[in-house]
């Protein structure tokens, strides 16, 4: 089961999605609201946190995180702080009961990933795209619009186009045909 924490915080922050399962497992862990109070209320703990990327609003709940549950953080840049683990392109974690298929995907941040199951059909996709063909800010540091479109066309020619959830990092998760909300995303991002 994947819920959105971070859903109705009156704060700026992304989503911080628990993945529960076999694995349970914080997809990002966002900024100024109580994440650990929120993740107890659900489950009694968790064994990873999974990182789509590295601004702050995605991280900056990372120390009370691990100070509280006491685990191992995977993210694509190791020289990032926080990041204990590498996650390497096309590299697989488990998230809940399912195997992810990390996907480096760099234009809004160089350390972006976006991690996608095949049998789950579902694709966290951080800040690459959104609901309603929005896309990910290329304005800011390591930002980079050429990217993001090569990064968006490599998750089109990857997830299957039956996709059934694509959760991301701001705003709702898109449950009704989420891959045309990619491809609008990448038009958009042409122009």
């Amino acid at each position: 089961m994947i819920r959105n924490l971070a859903r109705g915080q009156q704060a700026f922050t992304s989503n911080v999605f628990l993945v529960t399962g076999d694995r349970t497992v914080l997809v990002d862990v966002g900024n100024e609201f109580d994440v650990v109070s929120a993740v107890e209320e659900q489950v009694d703990g968790i064994d990873a946190v999974a990182v789509t990327h590295t601004h702050y609003d995605h991280v900056e709940n990372l120390d009370s995180v691990v100070d509280a549950f006491d685990v191992p953080v995977y993210g694509y840049d190791t020289e990032q702080d926080g990041i204990e683990h590498a996650i390497d392109d096309d590299e697989t974690i488990q998230l809940g009961d399912h195997d992810y298929r990390a996907l480096h995907t760099p234009g809004h941040k160089n350390d972006h990933l976006c991690f996608y199951s095949d049998d789950a059909g579902v694709l966290f996709a951080g800040d690459l795209v959104f609901a309603n063909g929005s896309f990910g800010r290329t304005d800011l540091d390591e930002g980079n619009r050429d990217l993001l479109v090569d990064s968006i066309e490599r998750v089109l020619s990857v997830v299957d186009e039956d996709l059934q959830e694509m959760h991301t990092g701001h705003g709702p998760s898109v449950t009704d045909a989420p891959y045309q909300d990619i491809e609008l995303a990448l038009q958009a991002a042409k122009f």
